[in-house]
């Protein structure tokens, strides 16, 4: 079994969470996520507070550079992830596909070294 990260892509403003249409999607994710768990893929997930929360922490000179937010030119964000373990890309990409579909965003797929 090989672990991948399977990482929920935002674009826009940071959906408003009492909304039908985002409890419904927060519904079906937890459906998702249930079924990982039965079928043994399920490591860790987690969804993510808005980018405005974030802290970017720059320590590769002398000084530790501490800054508000994190790329907020950017056009996508990190909204949440999950941890599975799977067979092969295959079957990591069929269930990116489903978890996809849960969540109703875009979804990227990518391996953990060795």
């Amino acid at each position: 079994m090989t672990q991948y990260m399977l990482s929920v892509m935002h674009t826009g403003p940071y959906p408003d969470m009492s909304t039908p249409e985002v409890q419904a999607s927060f519904a079906a994710t937890g459906v998702f996520n249930d079924q990982l768990v039965a079928d043994g893929k399920w490591v860790f997930a987690g969804g993510l507070e808005p980018l405005e929360t974030s802290t970017s922490v720059d320590g590769r000179g002398d000084e530790v550079i501490v800054t508000d937010g994190a790329f907020a030119e950017s056009k996508e964000y990190l909204g949440g992830f999950w941890i599975i373990e799977a067979t092969d890309l295959d079957e990591a990409l069929k269930l990116a596909a489903a978890g996809s579909k849960a969540c109703e965003q875009r979804v990227v797929v990518r391996p953990f070294q060795g």
